[in-house]
């Protein structure tokens, strides 16, 4: 795909196992929202690619989103996204009964618990492609080492069993390589659906009337799950500061579901932050933004700037990896030192008073997003992984010419 093609031009590899069958691909992830939300496209581009694409979670009320792609739920009733050892030992056997029932073709694994059971009960079963990605390390080279240690052990321990390693950002690569096998890792980014993620000024009206909120007042936003690691600490000051030097000429709203049962869950009250809760049009809540927001602590590659960014949204993001991807500072976006509240209300500041400004990152923001972050993209390359790792392993799978 040539850089800035549309998302209808990704040629999706077509391949078929020995005899001609259908490949059998299994993702795997702890929750079904990371199916429906995070990996929705690369579903539909399995199915689309002809295979058999099941998706391997703990059950919720996503996975009527997820079996409209096409796709076959597979429960895994006692996975969570936090570590439980009893839980988690009965979340192996579920998984072990499911790949034994299945017979993938393909694991592929996703988020960091999933992504260290999977790659080794996958390899020990006999799975004959495990691909793992990589969607952010749960530590970062500025945290300590008891902090660390833990994370990049496991993951590289798990990088043993798997016979390919994706990456969506550098930083993460270049962390773990001088313990990875030479060649079985590669940076592949990140993406999102450029289809529906676009700028809607229809859109952007009527969400606007929605929230009451006048066509002159400029709309800050932020978007992600309710705990302190995403910054809400940070945006709250900045709210206040920036509402206190503005008045009515600034307003500022916060969208996403409460995640009690993480340990810096997030309890709001008495702000003067609009808390949405969860929607299902995020399209038009970027395009109804002014600026949008995340002072998040880490990243894996953000999903949410790149749809803020396909919208022609100007932003606001943490100086961190996983959010440097996403453009670069001054040019696409804006960037701040996260847990800065000071620096980040001047970055902010600096976008409700410059309307032109804010135009001007908007619309590079948009061009950049259209010509980078297409997921369709991404979705072909794991197809191609898979095929490469069969090609290496002489496992018989031949490409289906269009």
């Amino acid at each position: 795909m040539r850089a800035g093609a549309g998302a209808d031009e990704v040629v999706v590899p077509r391949w078929r196992g020995p005899g001609g069958r259908p490949l059998r691909v299994a993702h795997l992830t702890t929750v079904d929202m990371s199916l429906a939300l995070l990996l929705a496209t690369e579903l539909a581009v399995d199915v689309e690619a002809g295979h058999e694409t099941y998706g391997l979670s703990a059950p919720g009320r996503f996975v009527p989103t997820v079996t409209a792609l096409g796709v076959e739920h597979v429960p895994l009733p006692s996975l969570t996204r936090s570590w439980d050892p009893r839980r988690d030992l009965r979340g192996v056997r579920e998984l072990v009964q499911a790949l034994r029932r299945l017979r993938p073709d393909v694991l592929h694994t996703h988020n960091p618990k999933t992504g260290v059971i999977g790659r080794v009960a996958g390899r020990l079963l006999g799975v004959p492609v495990v691909v793992n990605t990589c969607h952010g390390l749960w530590a970062s080279p500025s945290d300590r080492l008891r902090r660390r240690l833990p994370v990049y052990t496991a993951e590289v321990v798990a990088s043993w069993f798997s016979h390919a390693e994706l990456f969506q950002n550098a930083t993460d690569r270049q962390t773990l390589t001088p313990w990875l096998r030479a060649g079985r890792s590669e940076v592949v980014g990140n993406g999102t659906d450029l289809v529906r993620f676009r700028h809607s000024p229809d859109e952007r009206r009527r969400l606007r009337a929605e929230l009451g909120v006048a066509d002159d007042t400029v709309v800050v936003g932020g978007v992600g799950r309710m705990v302190a690691e995403k910054g809400i600490r940070e945006f709250l000051a900045t709210a206040d500061r920036l509402t206190a030097a503005h008045g009515d000429d600034v307003a500022f709203v916060w969208v996403g579901p409460d995640d009690p049962d993480k340990p810096d869950a997030w309890a709001v009250a008495g702000t003067g932050v609009r808390f949405l809760g969860e929607r299902s049009d995020m399209p038009a809540v970027y395009s109804a933004l002014d600026v949008f927001v995340l002072p998040s602590y880490r990243e894996g590659f953000s999903r949410s700037a790149m749809e803020a960014a396909a919208c022609r949204t100007a932003m606001v993001l943490s100086d961190i990896r996983g959010c440097r991807e996403v453009g670069v500072d001054g040019t696409h976006l804006l960037l701040s030192p996260p847990g800065d509240a000071d620096a980040l209300t001047d970055r902010v500041g600096r976008l409700v008073a410059d309307a032109d400004l804010r135009t001007r990152l908007a619309r590079a923001a948009e061009q950049r997003a259209h010509a980078e972050f297409d997921q369709r993209r991404i979705a072909a390359r794991s197809l191609t992984t898979y095929a490469d790792v069969a090609r290496r392993r002489g496992l018989g799978w031949t490409e289906v010419r269009p």
